[in-house]
């Protein structure tokens, strides 16, 4: 699944906003157009709140070279399993989730069979522990990254996330089913209305990112991998100008997600 062309005219639509607010403020165009995007996609606020510094560790646990503005790793991971699963290899291979999971659960998790089981235990475990005990792991020999690659300030973000920004799936979706069994759809409405639908459309169509004739669209990703929408809502997607419900109570990101999952999934009417 492409989530690539979703996300850039994520960014594009979002970006355009950004310009707009800049002109109020009127700054150059070229701030507005350019840096303004930059700093909030792959930058930081000179004073970051904890709610930042959690959904920023989120998604360096998705794809951090996109959440940090680093290249992509060209080569397979040398502590991924690849006995395990062949399938995986690459870049994917370093990032956070692959092994531990969108649920943070690994082998135990969504993750424990299918195309990218790895069979290594998930991070929730780790939650509650202080951020200091954390950060040595992210140096050792099953998570080889380099300061190149993720400095020691952004590996702290990492382990803000691990250790006070993850939450337990488990609460909201049936693992038997991968469908989500809590939150409130009406909640989850007035939050999107006002939020999400400033790209999205009101009825989640105005971003379609399938390919070969299918398509993708909030709703379709909501019913089909609800755990990667979740951490989307929550964190952000990386490398673009979106959102994050991050500041807000999880329960709202929750009764997001559970009203995305009702958007239509078929395209509109010609």
């Amino acid at each position: 699944m492409n989530k690539a062309k979703l996300f850039l005219l994520f960014g594009l639509c979002l970006g355009l906003a950004a310009g707009t607010s800049a002109s109020f403020a009127e700054e150059p165009a070229e701030y507005g157009e350019k840096t303004v995007v930059q700093d909030y996609a792959t930058g930081q606020p000179a004073n970051p709140s904890e709610a930042w510094m959690r959904a920023a560790g989120g998604r360096i646990y998705d794809t951090w070279w996109d959440a940090l503005g680093r290249d992509e790793p060209k080569t397979t991971n040398p502590a991924y399993p690849t006995d395990k699963n062949k399938k995986v290899t690459g870049a994917d291979t370093w990032r956070c989730k692959e092994c531990h999971g969108w649920d943070y659960q690994g082998v135990t998790g969504i993750y424990s069979k299918g195309g990218h089981f790895s069979g290594i235990k998930g991070t929730l475990g780790a939650a509650g522990r202080p951020v200091e005990e954390l950060l040595p792991i992210f140096r050792d020999k099953n998570h080889p990254y380099t300061a190149e690659m993720i400095n020691d300030e952004e590996l702290k973000r990492l382990a803000i996330f691990i250790s006070r920004g993850q939450v337990d799936m488990r609460t909201f979706l049936d693992y038997s089913t991968r469908k989500i069994n809590a939150g409130d759809v009406t909640r989850g409405r007035e939050i999107f209305q006002t939020t999400c639908a400033a790209c999205h459309g009101y009825d989640g169509r105005a971003l379609d990112w399938g390919q070969d004739g299918e398509h993708n669209y909030v709703g379709t990703e909501a019913v089909e991998v609800p755990d990667e929408v979740f951490n989307k809502i929550y964190n952000a997607h990386t490398g673009v100008q979106m959102i994050n419900l991050r500041a807000f109570p999880v329960e709202d990101a929750i009764s997001v997600i559970a009203y995305a999952a009702t958007l239509p999934l078929a395209p509109p009417p010609e």
